[in-house]
């Protein structure tokens, strides 16, 4: 089965809609809140599948907003429409099942059933070993940074008959009112 099919298939996409209302989260740039994603998903799926299979997809504007952090900084996350969640959330879920066996035991950012409080844990183990060494690499704004190619050629994105799932998933535009900035990166979601 073609990676796309996995990610599109009916199941597939039943659970990432789930995982989206269960998380909740702002409204993206359409101003559609979660609650009504029951609603307007299954009206739109088979748009949504026919256009992500024939790689016609085009995820609305991202919302972009500044969270301020405790050294003053601001943090700038994007906020997708709910439906582009879904979108994301049903890709992850068949990324993960291909990744995560072959990830390193000791990476724990990001992934189903780690925290940082296992990593914490993990790393008070090796000191109570005896090791007196702990390394903590933080790659800031990696995702937000790398170009598209570079990642895909470091990561050795999982591809099937020649084509990569980014191919299907272009990266949205990202807004920031009142202007629009067009991304010439494309992020793994």
């Amino acid at each position: 089965m073609k990676l796309i099919n996995e990610i599109v298939e009916a199941r597939n996409f039943w659970e990432a809609w789930m995982s989206v209302r269960h998380d909740h989260g702002a409204a993206g740039m359409d101003n559609m809140p979660v609650e009504e994603l029951d609603v307007c998903l299954p009206a739109h799926m088979d748009e949504i599948k026919s256009s992500m299979q024939e790689k016609k997809y085009k995820p609305s504007p991202v919302r972009r907003v500044y969270i301020p952090k405790p050294n003053g900084k601001q943090r700038p996350p994007g906020i997708p429409t709910v439906i582009y969640r879904a979108v994301q959330q049903s890709a992850a879920q068949v990324l993960s099942r291909v990744y995560e066996p072959i990830f390193s035991d000791s990476s724990y950012g990001f992934r189903p059933n780690r925290s940082c409080h296992m990593a914490i844990g993990k790393a008070l183990d090796y000191l109570n070993e005896g090791y007196e060494w702990i390394i903590d690499f933080d790659i800031e704004k990696y995702f937000g940074t790398t170009i598209y190619q570079a990642a895909k050629t470091r990561l050795g994105w999982y591809r099937q008959c020649g084509q990569s799932v980014f191919n299907y998933l272009p990266s949205p535009q990202v807004l920031a009112m009142p202007k629009v900035n067009r991304t010439d990166k494309k992020e793994p979601t």
